[in-house]
């Protein structure tokens, strides 16, 4: 499981600056994948080899000044409790504030690595003035620009050599699937877990998770087997009153990164909000499965046309990722449990997929005969070879004589095709184009 790397500091400081510099090195590497901007707070990045997750605690801060304090204090508070490694941006150009002191002094108190990074040191003058930051009391500093990159170099070699050191996970006899309950907090998920479960926990037992405050409990009735990584009874603290949307998304990336298949919870009565979308998002962006259940359908007044309209509703914001399942359940009554389960296992198997490389290329190079990738330039691209790559997701490689001129229109229409003669619903595809 990545380390989770969570940026502080307060507004205006370069964080988000530092952090789009951090992402796009990792979307250089990868294709870009739609929907990213949606959770624009988050995001995968890599160096050295080594893969790591950031968490921009910037975007979150709402309001005017008066309240800047409050927020920052919240935020920084679930960063510590959540990240592995902290990043603490400070500005030279203003030197050290009463909110910088304030920050700094939650940070001494913690155990857990903490980077200071004092941002917009671009000549020597300015490299002087940040000797100050020693004031802070949190030891070195490292100094960069993060609009010109110079420095984060630096900065990243100090970031790995701060991660700890994870022990690697005992092995089991069975690996059994682990599917992650998430979801903004209230959404039913301790309901839906309570239903599944069952108040006499009937052949369940518990083990300790490797993530703080999550457990895994592995499930074992109606002909299922599976670990069920429960987020639902992390509470937050009485004394930090977080944002529920941060709140919401920071307790999600460890769960979705810890799971295969992510059963994402939320309220019918209160509609499919930005807050799932992040999450759905955040599931689709580490290539797990998902599966949608929209519980308290037992609390909607309904006509003839309810179900199919919020479903459709749903699929609009998922575009153009929407072939995904939907089911509506409520944990109360635990109306449609089973059939919830009986999805999420097939999601499981739909991931689990592999296809022979004889079957895909009878089907997919009559496709490509029939609807060829569009001429560029007056040069026509031809693909005489595909095939499903042996990794843990499903990701699909054509060979192609110019694979720089197939866009990606044509790359959705390659996967819409997969899609139609294969069962991949729930689950994200990768398609690349390689030169044959």
């Amino acid at each position: 499981m990545n380390n989770i790397v969570a940026i502080v500091g307060r507004p205006n400081v370069g964080k988000s600056t530092l952090f789009n510099r951090l992402i796009q090195r990792r979307e250089a590497i990868v294709d870009s994948v739609s929907g990213v901007t949606r959770d624009r707070n988050y995001g995968k990045s890599e160096w050295n080899g080594k893969e790591f997750s950031v968490i921009d605690t910037g975007g979150y801060v709402r309001g005017s000044d008066d309240v800047f304090e409050g927020e920052i204090r919240k935020q920084v508070e679930l960063a510590i409790d959540e990240a592995d490694v902290i990043i603490f941006v400070v500005d030279v150009e203003e030197g050290i504030t009463p909110m910088d002191d304030a920050v700094a002094k939650m940070l001494r108190k913690i155990t857990k690595p903490v980077l200071l990074a004092v941002n917009k040191v671009d000549n020597a003058m300015r490299e002087k003035d940040a000797v100050e930051f020693y004031n802070l009391g949190l030891g070195e500093y490292f100094t960069f620009a993060s609009i010109s990159g110079s420095g984060t170099g630096d900065l990243l070699d100090a970031l790995i050599d701060a991660f700890p050191d994870k022990p690697e996970p005992a092995k089991e006899e069975v690996v059994l699937p682990r599917f992650a309950v998430v979801g903004r907090p209230n959404a039913g998920k301790s309901s839906f877990i309570n239903a599944l479960i069952g108040k006499d926990r009937f052949m369940v037992t518990d083990i300790a998770g490797t993530t703080r405050d999550a457990i895994d409990t592995k499930f074992d009735r109606f002909g299922f087997e599976f670990n069920l990584v429960d987020t639902a009874g992390i509470r937050r603290k009485a004394k930090v009153k977080e944002d529920l949307e941060f709140y919401s998304v920071m307790r999600s990336v460890r769960a979705i990164e810890h799971a295969d298949i992510c059963i994402l919870v939320i309220d019918a009565t209160r509609g499919f909000e930005g807050q799932d979308q992040s999450i759905f998002w955040l599931a689709e962006k580490n290539r797990k499965g998902v599966v949608i259940l929209v519980n308290k359908w037992d609390l909607v007044e309904k006509d003839t046309m309810s179900t199919r309209d919020y479903e459709e509703k749903i699929r609009k914001e998922l575009m153009p990722f929407t072939d995904v399942p939907i089911l509506f359940v409520s944990a109360l009554t635990k109306q449609r449990l089973l059939k919830a389960l009986e999805a999420t296992v097939q999601v499981y198997e739909n991931r689990q997929q592999r296809i022979a490389t004889s079957k895909f290329n009878e089907f997919m190079l009559k496709v490509i005969e029939a609807y060829p990738p569009p001429a560029t330039k007056g040069k026509y691209v031809k693909i005489k070879y595909c095939m499903q790559l042996p990794t843990l997701t499903p990701q699909f490689v054509f060979f192609a004589n110019m694979p720089q001129y197939v866009k990606e229109p044509y790359k959705r229409y390659l996967e819409n095709k997969i899609r139609e003669n294969w069962d991949f619903s729930g689950v994200p595809i990768d398609i690349y184009i390689r030169e044959k």
